[in-house]
């Protein structure tokens, strides 16, 4: 019997003769649990390329993939070298062309995966529209239902206001966004989108034919089953279908596109706000539009491949990739990489009930890290205080003196910059990266809080006063659309293991509408007791509190794989903390307060894998080989001597 060694870092068992790469996990690797190095390690590295090929062999026999065998094998050589994919032997030039493309044109995807990614963006523009059928109903349903916000009843009637408009949130962030680990488990990301659609469509309806508040409050709670199964699922279902180093620009697309239905919302609430007594019931009930084509089309995307690797369904995850990539190599090569991964990854976290993964999103050193940095940018959403202009920017622009027209315009004009600015993020959160984002939009979004706050205090008779106010509202929104905006759905759909992505998105989510749902509760009543100046100026601190924390607890995770981010997240937090506060703090100063050119020691050490200077590398080879094929002239053959040929 083979001595077995017990590496003690890892945890692991292995045979000291076992160097199997993707099935049998013997592969030297830093600590998933505390990658005190904080080196990014690709696990097929340190093998052999015979050792490749014979791996690649038993993967194929032992799932039945024989039929791909050789875009197998080739795969697997790319992916153990990424940066050298050129020397790989058997590549034909439509497959060196499609793998240069990852590098110098990588928006040049397929058509099933843009489908998808513009599928999704509907489920987002659902989203959006939802939250601002109410923004404009507030305006008029409280009076039509008995409970309007000036009455003698006026401190009660504001709370239940509040609590119609958090109805949805309160089901999510309770119910629905944890019933999504079984959905999906069960029916794959696409049944659990399709099963979100159908209450999309049905609930706004039934919101609009609603005879009193607390019919329009349940119809609002079952809306909100359908928006935590979405917000759940949707980044998540991208976030696995895209490659690594477009998967920002893509997944942010559901930011992008619930500013859009955000916008549309508010154009919704425009065009029926002079229908008479029924406006209200018009601008709750049409948000069931956009949740048509979402319910009828999910089914004509290919499914999630890691899903179906989860499933142990490897022959479906490669036809799923195959729709998703440009050429069979790409997704043997992603299939094989992906399974590799997952492999290491299993043997540490192993597989667990869902009472026992909730359990492990707080024990799990790997996973606890990226529950952390997943809560603060969900719950930095909501301190940044975007939601009070998204619920109630009517009534804010309304206070401030605004006719009911003019308050709708304005909150018009509220949806229109925040999906403009939102465009920005596409380019640069992958190349700029989630973090940067992050630490450049809070600040901004502080000062520009405060100052509408401040314009308060204009008198109302100026022009200045509205005016001044709407300004800074919307500066607010257009630092907010590309920073805080796409981060947090696209951030939380990407930094939990595969074992615990639908329970940690499920997390995130309830942690972002639950809070959505308590400041949706409160900001009525806020508003009256502390003032719109008092309400702003104390989101502007929540701001600051929030940049402090996204420094020190948020990594980067721009242009790694999924996987990959298994590496970033054993980092300790200690460590990671540490690197921040006295690494990257004095080097900011020196760099950008005393203008001296010094340079950053990084915190990640990258082990043969794809790097912005390995992409640099392939660009200048890439212009080298272009010139060489435009050349004309041939070089004449060297004579041989023939003492030499002799």
């Amino acid at each position: 019997m083979d001595k077995v060694a017990v590496d003690q870092t890892e945890g692991i068992k292995s045979s000291p003769e076992d160097h199997s790469g993707a099935e049998k996990g013997h592969i030297e690797q830093v600590s998933l649990q505390n990658n005190l190095s904080a080196k990014i390690k690709n696990p097929l590295a340190d093998l052999t390329e015979e050792q490749v090929l014979r791996d690649v062999e038993e993967f194929s026999q032992k799932h039945e993939l024989l039929d791909i065998l050789p875009e197998l094998r080739k795969g697997a050589l790319v992916a153990r070298d990424p940066g050298n994919f050129e020397s790989v032997p058997g590549l034909t030039e439509t497959e060196v062309t499609a793998l240069r493309d990852e590098v110098l044109h990588r928006w040049r995807q397929p058509s099933a995966l843009y489908f998808t990614i513009i599928l999704c963006s509907i489920g987002a523009a659902v989203q959006g529209w939802d939250q601002t059928g109410s923004n404009g109903a507030n305006l008029s349903f409280p009076i039509a239902f008995g409970i309007p916000e000036s009455g003698p009843n006026e401190i009660r009637d504001e709370w239940l206001v509040g609590l119609v408009n958090a109805g949805p949130y309160i089901s999510s962030a309770f119910f629905s966004c944890w019933i999504s680990d079984p959905f999906n488990r069960y029916f794959g990301r696409r049944g659990t989108i399709f099963v979100a659609a159908i209450f999309c469509v049905l609930s706004p309806i039934g919101s609009a034919c609603t005879q009193n508040w607390p019919q329009l409050f349940g119809t609002r709670i079952l809306l909100g089953v359908g928006m935590g199964l979405k917000a759940s699922t949707i980044p998540i279902f991208c976030a696995e279908n895209v490659p690594a180093n477009i998967r920002g620009g893509l997944v942010m697309c559901w930011q992008l596109w619930t500013a859009f239905g955000i916008f549309l919302g508010y154009s919704a609430n425009l065009a029926v706000m002079k229908v008479g007594d029924i406006a209200w019931r018009l601008q709750f009930g049409s948000a069931f539009i956009p949740a048509v084509p979402l319910l009828i089309g999910v089914y004509f995307c290919p499914e999630s491949p890691r899903w179906y690797i989860k499933k142990g369904k490897y022959s479906n995850a490669y036809q799923s990739l195959a729709k998703l990539r440009n050429t069979p190599l790409q997704a043997a090569r992603d299939l094989y990489y992906i399974s590799a991964q997952i492999k290491i990854e299993q043997d540490i976290i192993g597989d667990s009930n869902y009472l026992t993964r909730f359990v492990e999103l707080f024990t799990i050193p790997r996973v606890r890290r990226a529950t952390l940095a997943a809560s603060i940018v969900m719950l930095a959403q909501q301190m940044c205080g975007i939601n009070i202009v998204s619920f109630y920017s009517s009534t804010i622009f309304s206070d401030a003196g605004a006719t009911n027209e003019e308050a709708l315009f304005a909150s018009w004009g509220t949806g229109l910059v925040n999906f403009l600015f939102a465009f920005p993020a596409v380019w640069t959160i992958d190349t700029w990266g989630r973090r940067t984002l992050l630490l450049f939009t809070f600040p901004q979004m502080a000062w520009t809080l405060l100052a509408a706050g401040f314009c308060f205090y204009i008198p109302e008779k100026s022009q200045a006063h509205l005016g001044l106010i709407a300004f800074f509202v919307f500066l607010f929104e257009a630092f907010y659309s590309p920073g805080e905006g796409p981060v947090p759905f696209t951030y939380s759909a990407e930094v939990f293991p595969l074992s615990h992505r639908e329970v940690g998105m499920a997390w995130a989510v309830a942690v972002c509408l639950g809070f959505a749902a308590v400041l949706s509760i409160t900001f009525p009543r806020m508003l009256a007791a502390m003032t719109a100046t008092g309400a702003f100026g104390f989101y502007a601190g929540l701001n600051i509190t929030a940049l402090v924390m996204i420094f020190l607890w948020v990594p980067e995770t721009k242009q790694r794989t999924l996987e990959e981010l298994d590496y970033i997240f054993a980092v300790p937090t200690r460590v990671h903390m540490h690197y921040q506060t006295f690494k990257v703090l004095p080097w900011w100063f020196k760099r950008y307060i005393l203008r001296r050119d010094v340079a950053l020691e990084p915190l990640y050490h990258f082990d043969r894998l794809r790097t912005d200077k390995t992409d640099a590398e392939v660009r200048k080879r890439s212009v080298v080989s272009a010139n060489l094929k435009s050349e004309t002239v041939t070089e004449p053959e060297p004579e041989v001597s023939s003492d030499r040929a002799s």
